[in-house]
């Protein structure tokens, strides 16, 4: 399966964070704690080039909790700080603004040197759709601003947003790079929902989905799916899935389509766990 998606409101929002650049003190890149080298945009490095950053591990309630500590010595090494949060629940909130403080210490310390009088923190969040941009904004500022929805897309367009006294956000479109150079990223980025899923073949991204907790979760696939054993294939796993929770056909016959939507739901809901699509070692 082949995935490419570049609508052209992301185009233009290249261009539009590029531009803003000069007017934030910092980058919050937002990721999914799940897949945080998918989900980040290959193209960021280039864009934001030396502009201090701050890595936000959203979603982490979600995540492996071991495999989000190791990603967070990943990012440590490269010299780039980086928390993990929840905005859905608000878990994290108060370590963003004092972890921006610590990394910007030395800047500002120049300006109070040089007689600039003290002012809020400029920054501006970046990351691919459905990541979570809206809903941290909202529970940064504690007040429904940014739109917010479970689908893609949802945010077009730049705002700056006040956060108390202390911290100003530009909040901007996410951004999809056009094309998968590697379709496994792409299979990750479906799973967890940054890709319309009309754009995709359950079929394949079930499929990807059961062989990888297979590998990686073995003991939940079994228990989730009542299983003495794996299966040697993956139509025998479908057909058991099918028969237990009955997405049956007339006469009895395993509706496939059924079994995908149900795999793919039940990963989605987290319904294995907290489960992590990546590790660092890989990378």
């Amino acid at each position: 399966m082949t995935i490419q998606w570049f609508p052209g409101h992301m185009a233009k929002a290249r261009r539009e964070v590029t531009e803003k650049l000069k007017l934030v003190d910092i980058i919050f890149e937002l990721v999914d704690a799940r897949i945080p080298y998918s989900s980040r945009n290959p193209m960021i490095d280039e864009i934001i080039q030396h502009k201090p950053r701050l890595v936000l591990l959203n979603k982490a309630d979600m995540a492996d909790k071991e495999m989000t500590k190791e990603w967070m010595a990943f990012f440590a090494e490269k010299g780039i700080k980086s928390l993990a949060i929840n905005s859905q629940a608000g878990e994290g909130m108060r370590q963003i603004t004092a972890a921006s403080q610590e990394i910007l210490k030395e800047k500002f310390d120049r300006l109070k040197a040089r007689g600039v009088k003290p002012r809020a923190i400029r920054a501006m969040i970046v990351g691919i759709p459905n990541v979570g941009k809206s809903t941290l904004i909202n529970r940064l500022a504690k007040k429904n601003i940014a739109k917010t929805g479970n689908t893609p897309g949802v945010t077009k367009s730049q705002q700056w947003i006040k956060v108390g006294k202390e911290m100003e956000l530009l909040d901007t479109p996410g951004i999809l790079w056009p094309k998968f150079e590697d379709q496994e990223v792409g299979m990750k980025l479906a799973i967890t929902g940054a890709i319309k899923d009309t754009l995709l073949n359950l079929h394949d991204l079930a499929l990807y989905s059961l062989k990888f907790l297979e590998r990686a979760y073995p003991e939940r696939l079994m228990d989730r799916y009542k299983l003495s054993e794996l299966p040697e294939d993956a139509a025998a796993l479908f057909d058991h899935i099918g028969k237990l929770r009955g997405c049956l056909m007339a006469g009895g016959v395993v509706d496939y389509d059924k079994v995908a939507e149900l795999v793919i739901r039940e990963i989605r809901s987290d319904k294995f766990g907290s489960i992590s699509f990546e590790k660092p070692s890989e990378y």
